[in-house]
């Protein structure tokens, strides 16, 4: 068996890190586009000549591809997106710039909310999405399923901080109650929960 290199230690894995986010903010930088995320949707932005209209403009969204840029010039971003999108939920517009010019805003609307990307297309340089910290939403902006799952998932872990069962064991253990209420007969002494 090979001998396995030794782990780096906090410090070299936080030097580490560091110089992972400057390549990755350089790449970054390096884009003819900035670009943010949300879980659920994408905006993009670019800035365009302030001479230039709408109509100027060659802007392409389909559930797996995007194409923007000016007519006749090489596109701002062409290429496949890593995950499909909804289309027709999607929208571009071309706004003007307090400092002058223009700039092209294109909002992308994730056919899966719950994931993140590490790129807008798939040609493009990656981000590590695992760094990624979310901004906190509040919970009436959930859809009524996933708001049921969070408020499920955050009742649990305030049980588990309390040392109290969580929703799934109360569950377990009031069915538990309700049979040995029918069933006096029975001996449940040397029962255990598993």
């Amino acid at each position: 068996m090979a001998d396995r290199p030794p782990s780096p230690t906090a410090e070299e894995r936080k030097e580490l890190d560091k110089a992972a986010k400057q390549k990755e903010q350089e790449e970054q930088a390096a884009l003819p586009y900035k670009w943010t995320q949300q879980i659920g949707d994408l905006d993009l932005t670019a800035p365009i000549p302030g001479n230039l209209k709408g109509k100027d403009l060659d802007v392409k969204i389909t559930k797996t591809t995007l194409k923007a840029g000016i007519k006749g010039q090489e596109p701002i971003i062409d290429g496949t997106l890593p995950h499909p999108i909804h289309p027709d939920e999607s929208t571009w517009t071309l706004e003007p710039l307090t400092s002058g010019g223009k700039e092209l805003n294109i909002h992308l609307d994730k056919a899966n909310k719950m994931e993140w990307w590490s790129h807008v297309v798939t040609s493009a340089p990656k981000i590590d999405t695992a760094k990624i910290t979310p901004e906190n939403s509040k919970l009436s902006d959930l859809d009524g399923e996933t708001r049921g799952m969070v408020e499920k998932m955050m009742y649990d872990q305030r049980q588990k901080e309390a040392g109290r069962p969580s929703s799934d064991e109360e569950k377990k253990l009031e069915m538990l109650r309700k049979f040995k209420e029918q069933h006096p007969e029975m001996d449940f002494s040397g029962a255990t929960m598993g």
